[in-house]
């Protein structure tokens, strides 16, 4: 579940800090510098997935990331996208881990 919601992580962390490079033109120094601290924080809270806070905090910087597409319209799509790959992380790494304990626990009893 941590591989696959680190990887999503750091890939919303790239695609943020391609964003900025749209928006280098237009938007204030102020949204430019909400942007960094985005993609800093994604990039970060890969590593923050040992413990269930990582996974609330990295929940969060989803919605702060979705609302970065007021400041670069063309990312709304992407930010979609990577909010459904957060979830597929969650519920397919839930799934996946329940299978791992299954089997552990097949082998510790053989």
């Amino acid at each position: 579940m941590r591989i696959l919601g680190a990887s999503v992580l750091v890939m919303e962390s790239i695609c943020v800090g391609f964003a900025l490079l749209l928006a280098m033109k237009e938007a204030s120094t102020s949204e430019l510098i909400i942007g960094s601290t985005i993609s800093l924080l994604l990039f970060l809270s890969a590593g923050l997935l040992k413990r269930r806070s990582g996974w609330i905090i990295a929940s969060l910087l989803q919605v702060a990331m979705a609302g970065y597409s007021l400041v670069v319209p063309a990312f709304a799509i992407i930010a979609l996208i990577f909010i459904v790959l957060w979830g597929c992380a969650i519920y397919f790494g839930r799934k996946g881990e329940a299978i791992r304990a299954e089997l552990v626990a097949k082998r510790d009893a053989q």
